[in-house]
């Protein structure tokens, strides 16, 4: 079958074919080992044709451990054999306590992959492929045999899959089966069954850079005015003595700069009503009785345009205004304990529109107006339902609490993001990730606890955002160069990997790719790959749907993977429009007419089909 080794090009034997055609058919991807004194060299078979075989060099095993890439060539004189079973083992993996059960190998009959699991989930892992080739199934699959492996129990295990389409669901929710250890937690925008958990976010644990992400701000002069906003709503949470006179002291201050600048005595009375509209306490409103010499005026009397064209109460009006200044509020501090709902944000931001800072400056008005308005939106859509008031939480708490469902432990925790626009989504998946994150750098034991931050449709999320110009970085290009180091792991599932940041691709260690057909795709991962084989990107051109690529850390060579059906299976399969159109299959659906049907003959044409 082998000849003798004619001559050796860049990394590719030239292999005389002593079968000629016959008997090498089916040798194609086959590995074979160089044997010489001292050396064994793997090798893959890339073409055969009636004179040669082409066999690409891959590694060299060292003391029966197989070690990739080779810096040695083998000698002309070496033995040419196909791989035996214990080399071949060397590369699947065995099945132990310490791997898992990836798929079957399609080159190798009745040989199954087993990665290592420290090798796979201890690094960011991607898993690309376009729709329909296979990629929800294949995760749901792989973390099945994981759960599913008898000879460990991953009860420690705390993997947060951000689920654009809540496909999950079906196949996770009875995880249980495989031990009673095992817990299921689905959490989710629009609750229906009664095991589902509405998603929600303490308002307290919101930086000011969440903030930002949520109230889309694209421009530094709108930080200043979150971060007094913020810092304004934690004051106000207090409810106290000193944060009603700092309120009064804000609205004291705004009337003064009204009451003394050059509009006329019409347009200030319009303005000062605005600003009491707006920010109102028990001493500034339109109803507050304000003492003279033996009478008094309520707030709005003392507003009254006289026949000389000025207020009738200016005097009277100006001291009172005058004793709630107290310039010494403004170096109060933040309390360390504190909560507050988006309502309660939504009115610290009118007090900071009426701050002096911003009132004077038209330009950062401007932009306060613009997150004003976007402030609103939240708060008049189911957006806002998902921050909520708790009281003062703590990260800690919040993560812990998540991981907990009906008093048990759980294992997966599925966030159903399907019912949110894109830009809330990934609002909201960078908030929690970013929680999650700062948890895990805070633990006394770096990278005791692992989170894995699984997210299915990656594109919508991980992007080319402008974070890093505004914010100074982007939560997802932080965790891909650090999370490693305090185990938090990013799985990034996507069909369109050329949208997603490149900074983050460059920091997965293991790919699982199934079939791709787009050109710029194929081009990208190419590209931010330097360590892929243009044989790799080849195969996996070719690959029927539940077969993958995989190459990475966790893979001695890239290998072609045939994954098993996930039991049960994730809500991915294509509509049955067949049986959508067929009036005589729609009595398996529950699917409302658009309109009824009263037409007899089509009805008789239909029986007579029968």
């Amino acid at each position: 079958m082998f000849g003798k080794i004619k001559y050796i090009s860049d990394n590719v034997a030239h292999v005389m074919n002593a079968g000629g055609s016959s008997g090498s058919q089916d040798l194609m991807n086959v590995h074979v080992i160089f044997e010489a004194p001292d050396q064994r060299i793997l090798g893959e078979i890339t073409e055969i044709n009636p004179e040669f075989i082409k066999i690409r060099f891959l590694g060299e095993y060292i003391n029966d451990r197989y070690i990739n890439g080779v810096i040695r060539k083998p000698l002309l004189s070496s033995q040419i054999r196909i791989i035996n079973e214990n080399e071949l083992k060397e590369l699947v993996g065995t099945e132990s306590g310490s791997s898992f059960t990836l798929g079957h190998s399609a080159i190798y009959k009745n040989y199954l992959i087993y990665p290592d699991i420290n090798d796979f989930f201890s690094n960011h892992f991607s898993i690309f492929g376009n729709s329909g080739s296979g990629k929800s199934c294949g995760v749901a699959r792989i973390i099945q045999n994981v759960f599913g492996n008898k000879n460990t129990l991953s009860y420690h295990a705390n993997l947060f899959i951000f689920d654009a389409y809540g496909e999950y669901k079906n196949a996770f929710k009875s995880i249980d089966h495989y031990s009673e250890y095992y817990n299921y937690k689905f959490i989710t925008t629009n609750p229906v069954e009664p095991e589902d958990v509405l998603l929600q976010i303490p308002v307290n644990l919101l930086k000011l850079d969440d903030w930002a992400l949520l109230l889309q701000a694209n421009s530094h002069s709108q930080l200043p005015i979150i971060e007094r906003t913020l810092r304004l709503a934690k004051i106000f949470s207090q409810q106290n003595e000193e944060s009603e006179e700092y309120k009064n002291h804000l609205i004291a201050k705004a009337l003064l700069a009204i009451l003394f600048s050059n509009q006329t005595t019409a347009s200030k009375k319009n303005e000062i009503f605005t600003v009491i509209e707006v920010c109102h306490t028990n001493d500034f409103n339109f109803d507050s009785r304000i003492a003279g010499l033996g009478y008094s005026r309520s707030f709005s009397e003392c507003f009254e345009i006289d026949s000389n064209g000025n207020f009738g109460e200016s005097v009277l009006i100006t001291e009172y205004i005058l004793k709630h200044v107290n310039d010494d509020l403004e170096e109060m501090k933040e309390p360390e304990i504190y909560s507050f709902s988006v309502l309660d944000f939504s009115r610290a931001l009118e007090f900071t529109l009426i701050s002096e800072g911003f009132q004077n400056n038209s330009k950062v008005y401007d932009d306060a107006i613009i997150l004003k308005v976007r402030l609103a939106s939240i708060l008049n859509t189911r957006v806002g339902t998902y921050f909520v008031n708790m009281g003062y939480v703590q990260s800690d708490s919040f993560v812990q609490n998540l991981v907990m469902n009906r008093g048990k432990k759980a294992q997966i925790i599925n966030i159903n993001l399907e019912d949110i626009d894109d830009t809330y989504a990934k609002v909201m998946v960078k908030i929690m990730c970013r929680i999650f994150f700062d948890y895990a750098k805070s633990l006394k034991e770096r990278a005791s606890i692992p989170f894995h931050l699984i997210l299915e449709e990656a594109h919508r999320y991980i992007q080319h955002d402008n974070d890093t110009f505004l914010l100074g970085y982007n939560i997802f290009d932080r965790i891909a160069k650090e999370g490693r180091k305090y185990g938090t792991i990013l799985g990034i599932i996507s069909q369109r990997p050329v949208e997603i940041s490149d900074t983050v691709i460059a920091q997965v260690s293991n790919f699982l790719i199934f079939k791709m057909t787009h050109p710029k795709d194929i081009k990208y991962i190419e590209e931010m790959l330097p360590n892929i084989s243009a044989d790799v990107i080849a195969k996996q051109k070719t690959l029927q749907p539940g077969s993958c690529v995989g190459f990475g850390g966790a893979f001695k060579i890239p290998m072609i993977v045939k994954l098993d059906l996930p039991n049960p299976l994730p809500y991915s399969s294509n509509c049955n429009v067949s049986a959508c159109w067929d009036m005589k299959k729609q009595e398996n659906f529950t699917q409302t007419s658009l309109e009824p049907i009263n037409n007899t003959s089509l009805q008789q044409e239909i029986e007579s089909l029968s």
